[in-house]
Order: structure tokens, then sequence, then C-alpha cells
């Protein structure tokens, strides 16, 4: 960990390391191919490297405008507790800068981002796309809360029944 560096462009990336972190990191299984159209499509990008060797990578979409979403930070792990994610993180948001910023995360690095200012919403919403066993297991893992879930103060009240 000794040459840390950070990256903020496309240019001359090798996306076969993108995709292994990412892959290592549970985050996705998509082809370097395949990441490169994600991470290219993408408003803002952050490359972490130690030496000349991809170890973290993150991304954001945005309207350029007032609406930000983070997607895929993962950090090799033999680099988390160092200070490296929360750089890699902070350089992602100084690039949607004045934007809200919405941030999909595993329930286990929520406490990580709320250092960094972020704030749960008891209203985000999602559709999962992916195979049965996945969503199955984003709902053993947090990810998702339960079908009809209710909080408390939404009991009995006309515009939550379905």
């Amino acid at each position: 960990m000794s040459e840390i560096t950070y990256k903020t462009t496309k240019d001359n990336i090798n996306w076969q390391e993108v995709s292994d972190v990412l892959r290592r990191s549970g985050l996705s299984d998509h082809t370097p191919e395949e990441q490169e159209t994600i991470f290219t499509n993408s408003y803002a990008v952050v490359f972490v490297y130690d030496k000349d060797q991809i170890v973290g990578v993150g991304r954001a979409l945005s309207d350029g405008v007032c609406q930000a979403a983070v997607y895929n930070i993962a950090l090799e792990e033999e680099y988390q507790g160092s200070g490296i994610g929360r750089k890699l993180i902070s350089l992602l948001l100084d690039q949607v800068k004045g934007q809200n910023v919405i941030l999909y995360t595993h329930p286990r690095t929520v406490a990580l981002y709320e250092k960094m200012g972020f704030r749960r919403s008891k209203t985000a919403m999602c559709i999962f796309c992916g195979p049965e066993d996945t969503r199955a297991w984003m709902e053993q893992e947090g990810f998702l809360l339960p079908e009809k879930y209710r909080f408390v103060d939404e009991y009995g009240r006309e515009d939550m029944k379905h």
C-alpha cells in the first residue's frame, strides 16, 4: 500500500482489473467488456491504484445538475480501514458536488456512509431484475425489506393500503 493513487478519468483503464475487483467484492459478475460500457456510460468515476494495479473502483450516474446516484464502490479487502475508501468516495462526491446523491449499499456499510454525511431514506424504492436466488439473498442480507413492509407510523393510513 505504498504507492496509492487515484484516477478520475476513463482513459487507459484495465477493464479486466475493474471486473476482478468488483467480482471479488461480490458486487458484480459482469465481464470486462460490460464493465467498460458500464463505467464509460457513468457520469463520474474513480479508480484506485496501488502502483499500476487497480485495487478500488467507484462510479456515479448523474443528470449533471441536481440528481446523482453512487454505485459499485469496491475496494480490495486488504486496503479497507486505512482511509482509502473514504478518499475514493470523497473524490466521487466532488464530481457531483451540489447535487442530491442517493446510494445503494450493503447493510454492513451503512455506518461508514453515515459518517460521510449520508442519511438513510425511509422512502427509497427499487425494482430488482436479477435471478430469484439473488433476490432471496438480498432479502436475507437486509438489502430489501419484506414485501408490503410498513413502518410503525404507516399502519392504518389509507395511502398505505394496497
